[in-house]
C-alpha cells in the first residue's frame, strides 16, 4: 500500500515538473504548434525568424494590397470587372491584420509562448483541467482553419474569375497569362495571411478563455465536498487574478478590433447605400467576403469574453445555493427534527435530482438547479458561509476592457449602439426614418 502511494506521489511530481518549465524550448509540448507558426511566418522565437516574420508581414499586409489597388486596378475594364469597393476591403483587412500582428508579436516577445498560453500555470491544476486544456489546444488549429478556409475558398473563386476573365491586362512579367497567374497567387496569399493572423489571435483568446472555464468547472466541485472557506476563497482569488491578467493583455486588442471593424462596416454600408452605387456580386463580392471574415472573428472574441464572464458570475449563484442548502440542512438536523421533516427533506432532494434528468447537457456544474449534498457543511458556520457569499456578490469576476465588464448586458448595449448608428446612417443615405 505504501509503495503504491509513493508511486502515485512520484507520478504526480513528475507531471508537475513537466508543466513547471517556464522557459520554452523547441521540444516542449508546443512543438507542433511552433511548427505551424513557422509555416504561417509568425514565429518570432529567434532574431532570424523574427526578421522573416516582419518581412512577410510588410510584404503581404502592406506591399501586395497597395500594389493590387494602385497598379493592378483596371480603369478601362467593363462594368463587371471594376472594383469600386476594393479600397475599403483592402484597408479593413490590412488594418485588422496589422493590429493582430503587432499584438501577437508583443505577447510572444514580452511573455513567451508558454507563459502567454498559461502552460506554466498548469502544474497547479487538476488532471481534468490539464487534459481538457491540452485537448482543446490541439483542436485550436482545426478551429482556426474552419474559420479561414470557407472564406478563403470564396475569395479564391472570386479572384480566379476576376483574373481569368480578363480583369487586368498588365503584362509586367512579359506574358499576360503568367502575369495574371502570379498576381492572382500573390493576392490570394496576401488575403490568406491577413485573415490567418487575425483569426489566430481570436482563437488564442478563445483557447485561454476555455482554460478558465475548465478551472471554474473544477472550482465548482469544492461546494460538493467538505471544504473550508479559506481554501475556497484562495482558489477564487487565483481565478480572479488570472482573469485580470487576460483582460489586461487583450483589452487593447479587443477595443481596437471593435473600433476598426465597426468603422470598416460603416464605411462599407455608406458606400453601398449611395444613390449612384452599383451593388452586385461582381462588384461587392470581395467586400462581402471581407466583412463576413471580420465579423466572424469579432463575434468569436465577444462570445468568448461573454461566456467566461457568465461562468465567472455563475459562481455567485452557486455559492448562494450552497449557503441555502447548508442552512436548511443545519436546521433540519437539530435534535428537534421530526421524522416527517426528515422524510420531507429527503423527498425535496430526490425530486431535485429526478428533475435533472430532463435537462440533458443544457446545465453544468456552475449553472444548474440541482440541490447540493447535505453532508459537506458540518464544519462551516453560518457566518463564514454568509461572508463568502457576500464576497462573491461584491467581487464579480470576468473579462473587462478598461474597467467595463464584457458580459451579456454590455454586449446588448454595444448591439443597441451599433444598430442605432446603422439606422441613422441609412436615414441619411436612403431615407429610412
Amino acid at each position: 500500500m505504501g509503495d503504491e502511494r509513493e508511486a502515485l506521489l512520484l507520478n504526480h511530481l513528475n507531471k508537475s515538473r513537466a508543466f513547471a518549465r517556464c522557459v520554452s524550448h523547441p521540444r516542449d509540448e508546443l512543438q507542433s504548434f511552433r511548427t505551424w507558426l513557422k509555416w504561417l511566418c509568425v514565429d518570432q522565437s529567434n532574431p532570424w525568424t523574427a526578421c522573416l516574420s516582419w518581412f512577410v508581414f510588410f510584404a503581404f499586409a502592406i506591399v501586395v494590397p497597395a500594389v493590387s489597388h494602385f497598379v493592378l486596378a483596371c480603369s478601362d475594364c467593363d462594368s463587371r470587372h471594376s472594383r469600386p469597393y476594393d479600397s475599403v476591403a483592402q484597408l479593413s483587412l490590412s488594418g485588422v491584420a496589422t493590429l493582430s500582428f503587432v499584438c501577437l508579436s508583443t505577447f510572444v516577445r514580452k511573455y513567451g509562448l508558454r507563459r502567454f498560453l498559461f502552460f506554466d500555470k498548469l502544474r497547479d491544476e487538476s488532471e481534468t483541467v490539464r487534459k481538457g486544456y491540452t485537448q482543446q489546444f490541439h483542436r485550436s488549429l482545426k478551429i482556426l482553419f474552419s474559420f479561414v478556409l470557407p472564406c478563403f475558398v470564396a475569395e479564391s473563386v472570386y479572384k480566379i474569375w476576376w483574373f481569368g476573365s480578363g480583369g487586368t491586362r498588365i503584362p509586367f512579367l512579359g506574358h499576360e497569362i503568367v502575369s495574371n497567374t502570379v498576381a492572382c497567387i500573390l493576392e490570394l496569399c496576401s488575403w490568406f495571411y491577413r485573415a490567418m493572423v487575425f483569426f489566430l489571435v481570436c482563437i488564442l483568446f478563445r483557447l485561454i478563455c476555455y482554460l478558465q472555464i475548465l478551472r471554474m468547472q473544477d472550482f465548482a466541485q469544492v461546494f460538493q465536498v467538505d471544504s473550508d472557506v479559506e481554501s475556497v476563497l484562495r482558489e477564487h482569488l487565483r481565478i480572479r487574478r488570472h482573469l485580470s491578467i487576460i483582460s489586461h493583455r487583450f483589452r487593447a486588442f479587443i477595443l481596437w478590433a471593435l473600433i476598426f471593424i465597426t468603422a470598416s462596416q460603416f464605411a462599407s454600408l455608406l458606400m453601398t447605400t449611395r444613390p449612384n452605387a452599383d451593388v452586385n456580386i461582381f462588384h461587392a463580392g470581395e467586400l462581402a467576403v471581407c466583412s463576413v471574415s471580420l465579423l466572424s472573428g469579432l463575434l468569436s472574441l465577444l462570445r468568448s469574453a461573454a461566456r467566461i464572464t457568465h461562468k465567472a458570475q455563475a459562481v455567485t449563484s452557486l455559492a448562494a445555493k450552497w449557503h441555502v442548502c447548508a442552512t436548511i440542512d443545519s436546521f433540519n438536523t437539530t435534535e428537534t427534527e421530526t421524522a416527517a421533516a426528515q422524510v420531507a427533506r429527503e423527498q425535496v432532494f430526490s425530486e431535485g435530482s429526478s428533475d435533472l434528468d430532463d435537462v440533458g447537457d443544457e446545465e453544468d456544474d456552475l449553472d444548474n438547479t440541482k440541490f447540493l449534498p447535505s453532508y459537506a457543511y458540518s464544519t462551516i458556520s453560518f457566518q463564514k458561509r454568509q461572508a463568502l457569499v457576500t464576497y462573491f456578490e461584491q467581487n464579480r469576476a470576468g473579462i473587462t476592457v478598461y474597467g467595463f465588464m464584457l458580459d451579456r448586458s454590455y454586449l446588448h448595449t454595444i448591439f443597441g449602439i451599433e444598430f442605432s448608428l446603422v439606422l441613422w446612417l441609412l436615414g441619411k443615405t436612403i431615407g429610412i426614418s
